[in-house]
C-alpha cells in the first residue's frame, strides 16, 4: 500500500481501537461509525474530514438519546457512519468474530503509530494531573479481553518504549512521569485543538531547596560531592537546548532508557549552586526526572 493509504489506515486503527466500530445488519455488507459527544463536535468534524476521501462517510449528523439514567434525562451526540465499501467488509472480517470485536494484533502492529495512538488517546484516553504535576495516563480498553491488553502492551513497548499496566479495570494505566511527559510530546501534533483537555497543564515548581539529598550510581565514587556535582551541573544548559523541542525531547528519550533501569545508589547531600537551580527547575518540568536522574545524566553525559 501507498504511504497515504497507510496514513488513512493508521488513523482507522485508532478509532477502532477507540470509539468506533463497524456495525452490520442482517442480510447486509458492514459500515463504518463512530460517535461522540455534542460538546465534543469538532473532534468529530475533524476525524470525519480526515477519513472522508478514503471511505464514503455521511457527514456527522445530531443524534439525541432519551436516557433516564442522566439528570437531564437525555444525552446528545453526533454520528458519522458510513455507506459500504469493500475496504470495511476486510475490516469487518478481521475485526470481528461472530460480531464481537475482537483485535487483530498483527494488523495492529503493522499500522499502530505516532497519530493513530493518539486518535485512540483522544478517542478513549484520560490524563489525570493535580496541580500541573501529570500523574497517570489512561487508556479506557474494559471491553477488551486481558491477553488482548497484554498484546497491546506488548506493541506500546516494542514501538515507543511505553511500560503501561493494567488496572483492576482491565484497563491500560501507565503511571511513570518520565513516560507520561515523553508520551504527551510524541502525540503532540496530532492532538486536535477541542482535545487540550488530554494535554498537561505545565506547572513549573516554583522553588528548589538549596540543600538536597542526591543519588547516585555506586559506580560513581565522588570525594567532593558538592564541587563536583555542581561542576557537572554545567551540562545543564546543553540539555536544556536539546529537550527545549520536541524532536530533542523524543532523542533524548530512546537514546537514554537506562534512566528507567533500577539500579544501586549513593546518597549525597550536597548544596546546588545558584545559577543552576532555574535550568534544573525547568529541565525536571519538561521531562519528568527527579534531580538525581538530571545529575546521573550529566556525569554520563
Amino acid at each position: 500500500m501507498s504511504y497515504h493509504t497507510d496514513q488513512y489506515i493508521s488513523r482507522i486503527v485508532g478509532k477502532l481501537l477507540g470509539d468506533g466500530s463497524i456495525t452490520k445488519q442482517v442480510g447486509r455488507k458492514p459500515r463504518f461509525q463512530f460517535m461522540h459527544s455534542v460538546a465534543d463536535f469538532d473532534w468529530t468534524k475533524y476525524c470525519y474530514e480526515q477519513l472522508k476521501d478514503f471511505l464514503p462517510l455521511n457527514p456527522p449528523m445530531y443524534k439525541k438519546i432519551v436516557d433516564k439514567r442522566i439528570k437531564s434525562g437525555f444525552s446528545e451526540s453526533y454520528f458519522v457512519q458510513s455507506r459500504i465499501h469493500e475496504f470495511i467488509t476486510l475490516l469487518e472480517e478481521m475485526w470481528y468474530i461472530n460480531r464481537k470485536k475482537q483485535l487483530p494484533i498483527s494488523f495492529i502492529n503493522e499500522y499502530l503509530n505516532e497519530e493513530s495512538l493518539a486518535w485512540w488517546y483522544q478517542d478513549d484516553g484520560h490524563l489525570k494531573q493535580e496541580k500541573g504535576i501529570a500523574r497517570k495516563i489512561i487508556l479506557s480498553t474494559d471491553n477488551f479481553a486481558t491477553d488482548e491488553n497484554l498484546k497491546l502492551i506488548e506493541i506500546l513497548n516494542k514501538k515507543f518504549h511505553l511500560t503501561f499496566s493494567i488496572d483492576g479495570q482491565n484497563r491500560l494505566i501507565l503511571y511513570d512521569q518520565y513516560q507520561i511527559l515523553y508520551f504527551l510530546r510524541l502525540l503532540e501534533p496530532y492532538i486536535h485543538t477541542s482535545m487540550n483537555r488530554k494535554q498537561l497543564d505545565q506547572g513549573l515548581q516554583k522553588t528548589l531547596a538549596s540543600t538536597t539529598t542526591i543519588y547516585l550510581p555506586t559506580t560513581f565514587q565522588l570525594n567532593k560531592p558538592t564541587s563536583e556535582i555542581n561542576n557537572k551541573l554545567n551540562k545543564l544548559n546543553i540539555l536544556m537546548e536539546l529537550i527545549k523541542t520536541r524532536k530533542g525531547h523524543i532523542s533524548f528519550y530512546y537514546e537514554n532508557l537506562w534512566i528507567q533501569k533500577k539500579i544501586l545508589t549513593n546518597p549525597y547531600r550536597i548544596r546546588i549552586a545558584n545559577n543552576h537551580r532555574e535550568n534544573l527547575l525547568k529541565i525536571r518540568s519538561i521531562l519528568g526526572l527527579t534531580n538525581s536522574k538530571i545529575i546521573e545524566w550529566c556525569f554520563r553525559s
